[in-house]
C-alpha cells in the first residue's frame, strides 16, 4: 500500500533491538495514531452524528438508554442498561458477575424483539446468549466518590471541583470491552470490509466514547431529579476533561504475543511516522509548537497522581526530564538538524518515558502527512512456512534477527522464574512462580524467546548431522517445531518482528505488556494497582459529540483544533 508517508531510503527507522525492548515499549504514550484519536478524527471528518432516541431512567438513574449513530455508510445503536448494584457484588475483577452498567453497540436497528433479548442477556455478559448483531459487549462500574460529588454539586447549582477529575478522571471505568466474536457477538470478519469500523478496535473505542456521553447525561438526570429548581448542567470544559476509566489486568497480555504481525504493524507505523517527523525540516513555528506541547505535557504529568511507588517515581523522573527538555529547546535555534539533535540529546539525558514523550510530540507536529498512516494499522495475519529454505539459512536468521532469544539460559532459575497459565474460573491468563506454585503443566506458550532458543538448539544439532539439510527435513525430525519455525520465518521479514523479552524471566514486568497495548488504545494516567493490574483513563480531553457534529464545512484548521486534546490538564475553576 502506498501512502503519503512512505519513508524515503535515506530516512532512518530506529533499530528493532531499541524499539522492541519491553521496558521501552512499556514507556510508550498515547499518540495521534492511537485508536481513540483516530476514531475522533474519523467521526469529525466524515460527519458522524449521535442522537439520543430513548432515555428511560428512573430517579435513581436505573433503566435503559439508546443512542443512534449515523455514518455516511450505516446506522448503529448504542444500548446502555443501568441497574442497581449490591455493594457486596461490586468488583473490577474479571470474575465479577454484576456491574453498574452494561452496554453494547448494535449494527442496524434495535427492534423490540432484539431489545428484549438484549435486556435478558447483555447484563449477564459472558454468561448470556449474545446476539450476532452486537459488535461490542461491555460493562462498567462507577467511581463512587466522583459520581456522588458530581451529582451533589450539579443538584446544588454549582460545578464540581475539577480536582476530583484530576485525581480520578472519570465517572465510570470499564472492566472489559469485548469484540471480535466473543460470546456470540459479531465476528471480526464482519467488520473487515466495514468502512466505519475496519481499523483495529475502532468499534470498541466508539462504545467507550459513547459511555462517556451517557455518564454526563446520567449525572445531569440525577441532579435534575434531586433538585429540579436548582440543578445545572455540567460545564462543557468539565465534560471534555471527563474521561472513561478502564481497569485491566493480565488478560490483555497474551494478545501482544498471539498477534505478532499486528503488533509489529502498529509499531512500524509509529516508527515510520517518527522517522518522517525527524527528517522534516524544523522551523521556528514548529519549534514553538513543540515547546507548547511540552509545557502542557509537563503540567499533565505534574497533575497525574498514583499510589504506586514505582509509577510515582517514573512520573517524577518524567517531569524532571521534561523541564530539562524545555530548557534545552528554549536555548536551541531551529536548525535543520534540530529534531535529530534533540532526540540524541534526550537519549543520553532523559528517562525512557521522557524520551518516548518527545517522540510522541514530534509525531504530533505533522498531522497532514502522518495521519495517512492510520489506515495501515491493520493487517492480514498469516504466518507462512517456507519448507524449501535451507536449515542453515534458518539458523542464520535466528542468529541475526533473534539474537536476544539466544540469551536464554535454561540452567538459570531466574530465566524461567515465571510461568503463564489460564485460570479455571474465567479462563483468564495468570502468572505463577515455577518453583513455588502448581499449574506449570497447564502452561500457556507465551514465552517466545525460550521457544526460539529450543528451536535453535535442535536446529544446531540437526545441522551437525545434515549440513545441507532443508527446513522440511528438520521439521520431519522435529515436527513439534513447525509452529515456531513458521513464526520465525514470517517475523524475520518484518522490521519489528517480536517483543524482545523472555516472558519467563524473573525481572520481566507484566505491566510493560499492558502499557504497550494501552498506549495504542490511547490510554493516559497510568495508575497501577499491582504489577499485574492497572487503571487508566481514555478520552479525557476529547471533544464532545456536539462539537464534532457542529463543524459542518469547517476548514482544516478547525478540524486540527478539535484534534488537539493530548495530555489534558485541569480546567481553570475560576473560568467555569
Amino acid at each position: 500500500m502506498v501512502t503519503q508517508l512512505d519513508v524515503k531510503p535515506e530516512f532512518h527507522l530506529r533499530p528493532a533491538d531499541q524499539v522492541m525492548n519491553l521496558v521501552r515499549l512499556g514507556s510508550l504514550h498515547a499518540s495521534r495514531l492511537s485508536f481513540s484519536r483516530s476514531l475522533v478524527r474519523q467521526m469529525a471528518r466524515e460527519d458522524w452524528t449521535v442522537t439520543r432516541v430513548r432515555f428511560d431512567l428512573d430517579s435513581a438513574g436505573h433503566g435503559v438508554a439508546i443512542y443512534r449513530l449515523s455514518t455516511p455508510n450505516h446506522t448503529y445503536h448504542g444500548v446502555v442498561f443501568s441497574q442497581y448494584l449490591d455493594p457486596e457484588r461490586r468488583s473490577d475483577r474479571v470474575i465479577a458477575e454484576a456491574w453498574d452498567v452494561t452496554f453494547s453497540l448494535v449494527e442496524g436497528e434495535v427492534e423490540d424483539s432484539l431489545l428484549e433479548q438484549m435486556a435478558a442477556n447483555v447484563p449477564l455478559q459472558e454468561a448470556g446468549r449474545q446476539h450476532p448483531r452486537l459488535l461490542v459487549l461491555s460493562r462498567a462500574n462507577k467511581s463512587l466518590r466522583n459520581f456522588s460529588h458530581f451529582v451533589e454539586a450539579l443538584a446544588s447549582g454549582r460545578q464540581p471541583d475539577p480536582a476530583w477529575l484530576t485525581r480520578v478522571g472519570y465517572l465510570y471505568r470499564t472492566t472489559a470491552v469485548y469484540g471480535n466474536g466473543k460470546f456470540g457477538i459479531a465476528d471480526y470478519a464482519r467488520l473487515q470490509k466495514n468502512p466505519d469500523f475496519n481499523r483495529p478496535f475502532s468499534a470498541q473505542m466508539f462504545a467507550v466514547y459513547l459511555l462517556r456521553h451517557f455518564s454526563v447525561q446520567q449525572v445531569e438526570h440525577l441532579a435534575q431529579h434531586r433538585s429540579p429548581e436548582r440543578a445545572v448542567a455540567l460545564h462543557p470544559e468539565l465534560q471534555r476533561y471527563l474521561g472513561i476509566g478502564n481497569s485491566t489486568g493480565l488478560g490483555m497480555a497474551p494478545f501482544l504475543i498471539n498477534h505478532p504481525q499486528l503488533i509489529q504493524q502498529w509499531v512500524y507505523c509509529r516508527e515510520r511516522a517518527l522517522a518522517y517527523a525527524r527528517e522534516h525540516l524544523p522551523g521556528e513555528a514548529s519549534r514553538q509548537e513543540l515547546l507548547m506541547l511540552l509545557r502542557r505535557a509537563y503540567r499533565h504529568f505534574l497533575e497525574t497522581l498514583t499510589e504506586d511507588a514505582e509509577q510515582t517515581r517514573r512520573n517524577e523522573a518524567t517531569v524532571v526530564s521534561i523541564a530539562a527538555v524545555i530548557e534545552w529547546l528554549e536555548k536551541t535555534p531551529a536548525t535543520p538538524d534540530l529534531w535529530n539533535d534533540l532526540v540524541a540529546w534526550a537519549d543520553g539525558q532523559c528517562s525512557l518515558e521522557a524520551q518516548e514523550l518527545i517522540n510522541t510530540l514530534l509525531i504530533e507536529l505533522y498531522p497532514d502527512l502522518i495521519d495517512a498512516v492510520e489506515n495501515e494499522l491493520g493487517c492480514e495475519e498469516i504466518l507462512e512456512l517456507q519448507p524449501e529454505m535451507r536449515a542453515e539459512t534458518l539458523k542464520q536468521e535466528i542468529e541475526t534477527r533473534f539474537a536476544w532469544a539466544l540469551e536464554y539460559d535454561p540452567k538459570n532459575p531466574d530465566h524461567q522464574y515465571w510461568f503463564w497459565y489460564r485460570s479455571v474460573e474465567k479462563e483468564e491468563p495468570r502468572l505463577g512462580v515455577r518453583s513455588a506454585e502448581s499449574g506449570a503443566d497447564k502452561e500457556l506458550p507465551l514465552a517466545i524467546g525460550p521457544r526460539i532458543y529450543r528451536t535453535y538448539q535442535l536446529l544446531d544439532a540437526f545441522l551437525d548431522r545434515a549440513p545441507r539439510g532443508s527446513v522440511v527435513e528438520y521439521l520431519m525430525a522435529h515436527p513439534r517445531q513447525k509452529e515456531c519455525v513458521r513464526r520465525i520465518q514470517t517475523m524475520a521479514a518484518t522490521p519489528y518482528g517480536e517483543i524482545q523479552a523472555n516472558l519467563w524471566h524473573r525481572e520481566m514486568k507484566p505491566m510493560h505488556l499492558l502499557r504497550t497495548k494501552l498506549s495504542f488504545f490511547g490510554a493516559s494516567r497510568f495508575d497501577p494497582k499491582s504489577d499485574r493490574w492497572v487503571r487508566v483513563t481514555l478520552f479525557q480531553g476529547a471533544p464532545l459529540f456536539c462539537e464534532l457534529f457542529s463543524h459542518h464545512g469547517a476548514d482544516k484548521a478547525r478540524l486540527r483544533e478539535l484534534d488537539d486534546w493530548s495530555f489534558p490538564v485541569e480546567p481553570d475553576v475560576e473560568a467555569l
